[in-house]
């Protein structure tokens, strides 16, 4: 059972200074509509080695530990294009303190064939966990690394914290009713198609300062 996510509470106020962190750099629907290996419209230059996935609702049915049975030829494509060490399950529940003897981790490895991240903050807070699990399998580079997931305040925060690549999945497994899944589709709506001035996410490996200019 997942309990109160401090991590997402204190990085959060990241947005209030600069909302557009929350943003991902390519939209699709669900997981079965990724294309791979992975292309980020506008950046076919970048270069992606290393891919972190989320579990609920995203290849998993929120709460389920195994791959979602019309996703089954996607994450096979998925194992055969990248490197099994280049393929990092980082989930809310399985992996954190929340998972006692991180016995949900081990059965999540077992049935998706895949590493669980073992992290003790959760997301958007834990990327430097992740950057240590890479580097230890020859990926140093943020921007050579993507964020699968369908959530903007956890999943897509902490792909732009991090300087790597942030896909959404904007309904995942199923549409989300809960209170904060609706303000983040109301918020995404609000930032990125604003007549006025709309946002686009941080470009990784690309100097801030720089790209404002552009």
């Amino acid at each position: 059972m997942q309990i109160f996510n401090a991590s997402a509470v204190l990085n959060v106020g990241r947005l209030t200074y600069n909302p557009s962190l929350c943003l991902p750099h390519l939209t699709v629907t669900s997981f079965d509509k990724l294309i791979i290996p992975f292309k980020i419209p506008g950046h076919e230059h970048a270069t992606i080695r290393g891919v972190v996935l989320d579990k609920d609702n995203c290849f998993a049915k929120d709460k389920d530990d195994k791959v979602w049975p019309a996703y089954s030829d996607i994450w096979t494509k998925l194992q055969e294009t990248y490197p099994k060490e280049h393929l990092l399950i980082v989930s809310n529940s399985a992996g954190t303190n929340d998972d006692g003897n991180y016995e949900q981790a081990e059965k999540l490895e077992r049935d998706t064939g895949v590493t669980v991240l073992r992290h003790p903050t959760k997301k958007p807070g834990c990327h430097e966990e992740i950057m240590a699990y890479f580097a230890k399998h020859g990926i140093h580079k943020p921007s050579e690394i993507v964020v699968i997931g369908d959530r903007l305040f956890t999943d897509m925060l902490m792909a732009n914290m991090m300087g790597a690549w942030g896909i959404w999945l904007s309904e995942g497994v199923e549409l989300s009713n809960k209170i904060w899944c609706k303000m983040e589709r109301g918020l995404y709506d609000r930032l990125v198609k604003s007549r006025d001035s709309p946002l686009s996410p941080p470009t990784p490996g690309v100097d801030q300062s720089e790209e404002s200019k552009l």
